[in-house]
């Protein structure tokens, strides 16, 4: 079940630990994404913090936004990017996108399936998809005063196994807030320093996985070898077909 726009908004915009979430994200986004000059960068689920380092630059910026979730008029300074969708049919011809992010949406769909299948097809030749999830060994997926307490969260090889199954192939694994997922200021004091303690430290676990993704070309279904396979002839050839003949005509052809 998607959670409702406004409340994650809020968390994003109007409280410390979420501007400070918000940070974290896009430090570590930048990092695997540097340009998008001349690409066309398109996010579902709720990725406008995550969107706007993109508008300048990309040749276009398109924000999806499930129906079950609601959707926000954004940016609210220049022309609107962002679309109400249907979670199962995207808006976007096959192939177009050269740079996907999908967050606050794998975690809450009811149909996984189509949701990637979807992922897939708008994904083009070259392209790279990031999908940002709770991390199930991580503090926030356990802490329900934030949006990565809700939903079902992955651990680092479900999400891979997910993701090959639909035809991604993982290429790099990131992690993101390892600070501690508290609203008390004294604590929110030393977020820098586990964040930058995370990126140094691996055995530290963040509360979030980042998983970036190459697609894999479809070569439809079956198996190259075996439908390219010469039919047998045999002694069993009658049976395969479905009429046998009787043993007695055998027997009498013989003249016994």
């Amino acid at each position: 079940m998607y959670l409702d726009v406004k409340e994650i908004k809020d968390f994003y915009y109007r409280s410390t630990l979420g501007r400070a979430a918000k940070t974290s994200i896009n430090k570590s986004l930048s990092n695997i994404w540097s340009g998008t000059t001349g690409l066309n960068v398109v996010g579902f689920g709720f990725s406008l913090p995550f969107l706007r380092q993109y508008l300048s630059a990309s040749r276009r910026v398109i924000a999806l936004m499930p129906a079950q979730m609601g959707v926000l008029a954004w940016p609210s300074e220049d022309k609107n990017v962002s679309v109400l969708v249907d979670e199962k049919r995207w808006p976007i011809d096959t192939g177009h996108v050269d740079r996907l992010i999908v967050s606050h949406s794998l975690e809450h769909t009811n149909d996984p399936s189509t949701l990637l299948a979807e992922a897939y097809r708008v994904l083009g030749p070259g392209g790279r998809a990031l999908f940002i999830v709770p991390n199930r060994a991580g503090l926030w997926s356990r802490s329900d005063g934030t949006p990565f307490g809700q939903g079902k969260p992955f651990s680092s090889g479900q999400l891979e196994t997910q993701l090959r199954l639909h035809g991604f192939l993982p290429e790099k694994q990131f992690s993101a807030l390892h600070m501690l997922p508290s609203k008390r200021s004294s604590l929110q004091r030393f977020g820098p320093f586990l964040e930058k303690m995370g990126q140094k430290l691996p055995f530290l676990v963040g509360g979030l996985i980042m998983l970036e993704v190459s697609k894999l070309p479809d070569i439809g279904k079956g198996s190259p070898v075996l439908d390219n396979k010469k039919e047998g002839r045999g002694v069993l050839e009658g049976f395969a077909k479905g009429h046998p003949k009787p043993v007695l005509d055998i027997y009498n052809k013989k003249g016994t």
